[in-house]
């Protein structure tokens, strides 16, 4: 009888662990070298944590100085807009933004995309998005470059960095900041 008790407990126990780990799309463990160029001048960031899970990039390391320059937020899209989905799932990009909603980076981490060798993958398509405002209209074939045969991993990359990025805009900016 205990035996059968402790095997319900085990199991009710690992059923937990496995819809906490479903909670979260996998990220990439270790994107500090991403941190690092989409936030070159800071010299400190923040664990991944938060209400949106983000990283905060310092200008100067605030364990040592409590006053450290907040340089601006890092996000995945995967945790901000977890069910966008391109052709074949989701699309893994890591996000910079300034404090005045301003994009300073994006890195395309991971996807599956059949087509994302030529659209998403290339260094050109995230580039796009370098110095662009959260309030641009973010329109594929308009001010976000259209790729023929991939319009759907190009449509749902382009609306995660758009809509994780105006999450994480409404949640830690203030609307006077944002510039166009």
């Amino acid at each position: 009888m205990v035996r059968k008790l402790l095997a319900i407990v085990l199991s009710v126990a690992a059923s937990g662990m496995v819809l906490f780990a479903a909670d979260r799309i996998y990220t990439n463990p270790k994107p500090e070298a991403y941190l690092k160029r989409l936030f070159p001048a800071a010299v400190a960031f923040s664990p991944l944590t938060g209400t949106p899970l983000h990283f905060e990039a310092y200008g100067a390391d605030p364990t040592k100085d409590p006053n450290a320059p907040l340089l601006g937020y890092a996000f995945w899209t995967t945790d901000l807009v977890p069910n966008e989905h391109g052709y074949h799932g989701p699309i893994h990009i890591l996000i910079g933004m300034d404090l005045q909603g301003i994009i300073k980076g994006v890195f395309v981490d991971y996807h599956s995309e059949p087509y994302g060798y030529f659209s998403v993958e290339p260094r050109a398509f995230a580039n796009q998005f370098t110095n662009k405002s959260i309030l641009d209209p973010f329109r594929v074939g308009q001010d976000v470059d259209a790729v023929s045969r991939a319009s759907l991993s190009i449509a749902s990359a382009t609306r995660a960095i758009r809509d994780s990025s105006r999450a994480m805009a409404r949640a830690f900016l203030s609307p006077d900041a944002v510039k166009r």
